[in-house]
Order: C-alpha cells, then sequence, then structure tokens
C-alpha cells in the first residue's frame, strides 16, 4: 500500500502552527470588533454561478483555479475560491438589504487550483473585512484603517507598505477604457491570445496579464489615475487626507488596477518584502457594482482579504510562548490524581497528566510538554492529604495539602 501522503497544495497545522494561525485570526476578529464588526460564517462552498458570475468568465480564477464539481444531484458546486461572492449572496438570498450598512468579518479556507509555493497553498486561509451599505470614503478610510490597526496588534506594520489607487467613477472609467483601447490596439498583433479577447469584452483585464509580452506594452499604457473626474479626484484626496490623518501611511501606485467593472474609486494592496520577493499580505477595494451584478439591488461595498499563512510567516518568532501547564504526576494508581487535575482545571489551570511510567520518565514527559510545576502525588504525601509541589524551573519543592492546592500554585499560572 503506497504511503498516504496530504493532497499536494494542503498542510497539516499541528498544534504550534495552529495556534499561530488561531492567534492571527483572533487578533484580527478583536480589532474588527472595535469598529463594529460582527463574525460571518458562509458555506465553504457555494453554486459555480456565485463565482463565475462575479469574478469573470475569462479571469484565470474561474478559467483555471476554481475546484468545481458536479454534486449527486446534479448541481455544479464550486469550493470557494475567496469570500466576498458569499458574502454579498448571503445579502441577497437572506433578505439583508433591509438592515444596511452591514459590517462583516470573516475568516476560513479558502480553495485555488495554484502552483503550490511559499506562503500559498490549494487550500489556504483568509480573514477578510466587508463593509456593505456606506456610498461615502468614510467607508473606505475605516476599511482600510482597520488593516492597519490589525497589522500594529500583530506588530508587522513596520514591514509592510499601504499602496492605493483611485479607479474612478463609471464615467471616469468609461473614459480612462477609451483611452486604453486606443492604446492597446496599436499592440494588438503582439498581446497573448488571452489578451486580445479581453481587449474585446474587458480591456482592464489586459493591465492583469501575467504574459511577459503583454507587461511590457501594458508598461506604457494610460494611466486611470490621469482620467479621473472632479468627483472621483475629490472622493480619493478625502480617502488619503483621512488615513493621513488616522496616522495610517500610504503611497499612491497608479498602475494599481482591478480589472473587474465592478469595482471603483478606491483599491488598494498591503505590500512586504520581508518574505523575500515583494508579495500582498492584504488586497481589497471598493465594489459598489458587485450586488448589482449578481441580481441583488444597487448597493455600495467595500472590503479587504488577507493570507493567514502569510502573516503566520511575518510575524516569526513574535508570538508570546504557549500557556504552560502544571503537571500532575500520580505515582499509584492514579485515581487520586483524575479528582486533583479536575479541580485544578475546574479553577482554571491547564493540567498535563502523567499517565504512566516510572517518576524519572513522568517528569521527563512534563518538561517535554514545558510544564511550570509538577504535583507528584505519592502514597506517603496522600496518606497525610497532601501534595508535593515542584518548581520545574528552579528544582525548589514543598509540600502542600490538597486542600490549599488552587491557591499555592497559583503563582505558577
Amino acid at each position: 500500500m503506497a504511503t498516504l501522503q496530504p493532497v499536494r497544495g494542503t498542510h497539516d497545522l499541528l498544534p504550534e502552527d495552529a495556534r499561530r494561525h488561531r492567534y492571527v485570526e483572533q487578533a484580527a476578529f478583536d480589532v474588527a470588533q472595535l469598529y463594529g464588526y460582527g463574525e460571518i460564517m458562509t458555506p465553504v462552498f457555494e453554486f459555480t454561478e456565485v463565482f463565475a458570475r462575479t469574478l469573470g468568465e475569462t479571469s484565470d480564477v474561474v478559467s483555471k483555479e476554481m475546484y468545481s464539481f458536479t454534486d449527486r444531484g446534479g448541481e455544479s458546486l464550486t469550493l470557494r475560491p475567496e469570500n466576498t461572492a458569499g458574502v454579498a449572496r448571503a445579502l441577497i438570498s437572506g433578505g439583508l438589504s433591509q438592515s444596511l450598512p452591514l459590517k462583516f468579518f470573516y475568516r476560513g479556507p479558502m480553495f485555488r487550483y495554484e502552483r503550490p509555493q511559499k506562503g500559498r497553498q490549494r487550500q489556504f486561509h483568509q480573514i477578510g473585512i466587508e463593509l456593505l451599505g456606506v456610498e461615502g470614503p468614510q467607508a473606505d478610510i475605516e476599511v482600510i484603517a482597520i488593516g492597519w490597526h490589525i497589522l500594529q496588534k500583530l506588530g508587522l506594520a513596520e514591514h509592510v507598505t499601504v499602496e492605493i489607487n483611485s479607479l474612478g467613477d463609471t464615467e471616469s472609467r468609461n473614459a480612462y477604457r477609451a483611452a486604453l483601447v486606443e492604446y492597446l490596439s496599436k499592440f494588438r498583433d503582439k498581446l497573448s491570445q488571452d489578451s486580445r479577447d479581453r481587449l474585446e469584452r474587458n480591456p482592464l483585464r489586459v493591465l492583469d496579464s501575467k504574459d511577459e509580452g503583454d507587461k511590457a506594452i501594458v508598461a506604457e499604457a494610460p494611466l486611470l489615475i490621469n482620467y479621473l473626474n472632479e468627483h472621483s479626484r475629490t472622493f480619493f484626496e478625502t480617502v488619503r487626507n483621512g488615513l493621513g490623518k488616522l496616522g495610517v501611511p500610504v503611497k499612491v501606485n497608479p498602475k494599481l488596477v482591478r480589472g473587474l467593472d465592478y469595482y471603483s474609486h478606491t483599491a488598494f494592496e498591503f505590500i512586504t518584502s520581508a518574505l523575500g520577493a515583494q508579495g500582498t499580505v492584504m488586497a481589497g477595494g471598493r465594489y459598489d457594482g458587485l450586488v448589482s451584478q449578481m441580481g441583488g439591488p444597487a448597493t455600495p461595498g467595500i472590503g479587504w482579504a488577507a493570507g493567514v499563512e502569510r502573516l503566520s510567516m511575518l510575524m516569526g518568532d513574535a508570538l508570546e510562548p504557549a500557556r504552560r501547564p502544571v503537571a500532575v504526576i500520580p505515582m499509584g494508581e492514579g485515581d487520586e490524581a483524575l479528582l486533583v487535575a479536575h479541580r485544578l482545571r475546574q479553577a482554571g489551570y491547564a493540567v498535563e497528566m502523567g499517565y504512566s511510567g516510572n517518576m524519572k520518565k513522568r517528569l521527563a514527559r512534563a518538561n517535554k510538554a514545558n510544564a511550570r510545576a509538577a504535583v507528584i502525588l505519592g502514597e506517603d504525601e496522600l496518606s497525610r492529604q497532601a501534595a508535593t509541589v515542584r518548581d520545574l524551573d528552579s528544582g525548589e519543592q514543598e509540600e502542600v495539602p490538597l486542600s490549599d492546592l488552587e491557591v499555592r500554585l497559583a503563582r505558577f499560572r
């Protein structure tokens, strides 16, 4: 029988990795709650149409990266490659538009068939923020500020640059689209086949091309920021000024775009080079046209998503050590030890039980578990309704009445 292995692009989160992972998620949620965001949990799979309609039929995610399958009822379902579409679907199917504005935080696994690499797996995890129902730039300021606040709480802000750009309103994007088509048409024969197709249907998608030849052409293309009308320029300046007042340092990147039509105004990415090659740890933007494109009522929205694996890697050794337990070590049958361990856990202590072996082996296991102290229950001590408490750092020990144990162990919490 072949050796069982995890599927390529997936990995097990063993306790220490899982602790780091959970710390990032919980720290983010703690910050989000300060801004009034509640947690939403959408299903990990949706009808394929949810993503095909929102991400674009010709996008790499839809055409190459989605895990889609037909279930036993003949329905086409897809493991979620991202979560904004699921949140928008929940807004529509749950009739939540009557309760706007809505503030959501999410966390959980996403799935994309990509080439596995450092910090990017086929099953990966994201945290994210979605703010629905607010048209003004205050929403953009708040959402970006939450991301910065989370990075500060994780001790990562110094390693990250916030890049922003404006995609403008519909009028601005139409003016830009015309200029972009005029420019790209001159190079039609040199564009990749994918980009020639996109030039007809959605020319802004050409700007996202990963083809090296396309990149060289796009490098000299007109910039969207030069086609903003007055409303869009004012909106963008308000966002920049607001972030400045909050102490969030931003850098304008005029080449930062989103290729899909439902995006508008602010687009942003949190960039780091601390993981080697420059990479994005958090990205988002305003998507005022998304909900209506999915068949719901016109609803402004803005949000971001961040990769938990990348944030965990960025943290390095910054995470506080795990809580150290107290080891309960019985030298007899251990019935009394079960009661003692139960009492201590009820009192809020983390307890590691020494199940078997001689004293030396049990103490060795206690040290391996990084226990702070050992409660040794020998027959002599139990006859006196007492236990020996050993400080596993200093080696000092004393006999303590069982009735006094919870109080006397307080210094080892």
